[in-house]
């Protein structure tokens, strides 16, 4: 008899105690849909890719774009093989940096099949790595006439147009260097001008923007609907140098049509993993910053 009161206490006890439990929120758990830019980690990947990948979805990151294609691999690994590893991390493959330029000085000498028969490759690569999005990280800076601009515009179509064909997205990325004039037309204006928005989206890198003399949100409001992806970067981690105004860009986010927010880390005030982290928890923790944009 006195064996079984003790029973019955313990399990009434046991029932006091879990009515006043309250659930710890797991380390950067605040459910924000938001990607890491592989970059950001380029020096550890290098030593070990699993080790690496590993620390991502802890950190609460949901997932990745890479940076590393050549030959029709990611990071030297097959595109089945990087797109098991990311996903047997917790993370999912959202998009790519890849990028094949022409010469500038030099236009007339480009082998078209060459170059077409590149991208093919490269498009199925990215398609079997399970991406949606095919990202041009950058573009020759010593673009000097429009024509050559244009030509770069109608070479982003034609991209796109293959991209679109087996269902990807394809889109540009941009530095400081594209907010100057050629022929009094400001380069990045012109590229969103005259590239075709079903074919090519804009990937808006928005500390490039401010560094470039630019307002993100003024572009949001010139150009709505552009900007799908967003690279969101700082001097160094996220807010740290007050330069970028991450509130005033999440508070008129929705002009820009952003789909997926991209994070990406140059340089440190940390190792490159504290800074990764750090940088995300300035997002989770930010009121301005939604949960998902992606629906």
């Amino acid at each position: 008899m006195r064996s079984i009161k003790i029973i019955l206490i313990c399990c009434i006890l046991a029932v006091i105690s879990m009515s006043n439990f309250q659930p710890v929120e797991a380390a950067n758990d605040k459910g924000k849909n938001i990607g890491l830019q592989l970059y950001s980690l380029r020096e550890d990947i290098k030593k070990d890719f699993d080790k690496t990948i590993a620390v991502v979805a802890p950190m609460g990151y949901k997932y990745i774009e890479a940076a590393n294609y050549a030959d029709g691999k990611f990071y030297g690994l097959s595109p089945k093989e990087f797109k098991s590893k990311v996903e047997a991390a917790g993370l999912t493959v959202l998009s790519s940096h890849t990028n094949r330029t022409l010469p500038v000085d030099n236009m007339s000498s480009i082998n078209w099949d060459e170059i077409w028969q590149w991208w093919d490759v490269c498009i199925d690569a990215h398609k079997a790595a399970g991406m949606k999005y095919l990202i041009i990280p950058s573009m020759p800076r010593n673009i000097k006439k429009l024509d050559i601009l244009k030509d770069y515009c109608n070479y982003y179509n034609k991209i796109g147009e293959k991209c679109k064909a087996k269902g990807l997205k394809f889109g540009y990325h941009n530095h400081a260097f594209e907010f100057v004039k050629i022929e009094d037309k400001m380069m990045y204006d012109y590229l969103l001008e005259n590239t075709n928005p079903s074919l090519v989206l804009f990937q808006m890198d928005v500390y490039w923007v401010v560094k470039g003399g630019e307002s993100p949100v003024e572009y949001f409001k010139r150009y709505p609907g552009r900007f799908e992806l967003l690279h969101l970067k700082d001097y160094k981690e996220l807010g740290q140098s007050g330069m970028v105004g991450f509130d005033a860009i999440f508070n008129n986010i929705d002009q820009a049509g952003t789909k997926y927010l991209v994070v990406e880390v140059e340089k440190y005030n940390y190792s490159p993993e504290e800074s990764v982290k750090r940088s995300l928890d300035y997002l989770l923790n930010a009121p301005f910053v939604k949960a998902d944009y992606s629906k």
